[in-house]
């Protein structure tokens, strides 16, 4: 039982630092899709872990939070996609720190070889 206790406290300290890390990065990452990547890359692998954690510090919970990190598991992703998506169609443009857009430029080589 205690070894379960240790490995849940460490699973809770890895998802506070995943968890930190995506705020971090929704914070300095410059464009929609950059911070869209931090806030769902980061933040599901820490939820998931925070919640795995308290699963194993309480294992009466365990089917609970076995559930709720399954969910977490699906809909992340789903969303992400969403929001890229409707980005996307709405036209927002990627950061682009030199203003070249490199796939512009090749489809523009193409369409001239062609």
């Amino acid at each position: 039982m205690i070894y379960l206790s240790i490995i849940g406290h460490l699973m809770i300290a890895l998802g506070s630092v995943f968890l930190f890390l995506g705020a971090l990065g929704l914070f300095r990452l410059p464009d929609v899709y950059s911070r869209m990547q931090a806030g769902t890359k980061a933040t599901t692998l820490g939820a998931l872990s925070l919640i795995i954690g308290v699963g194993l510090i309480q294992p009466e919970f365990f089917s609970k939070t076995l559930i709720i990190a399954i969910f977490i598991a699906i809909s992340n992703p789903i969303s992400s996609h969403a929001l890229a998506r409707g980005s996307h169609k709405a036209g927002i443009k990627p950061f682009s720190k030199t203003g070249f857009d490199a796939y512009a430029k090749m489809k523009e080589t193409l369409e001239e070889e062609l």
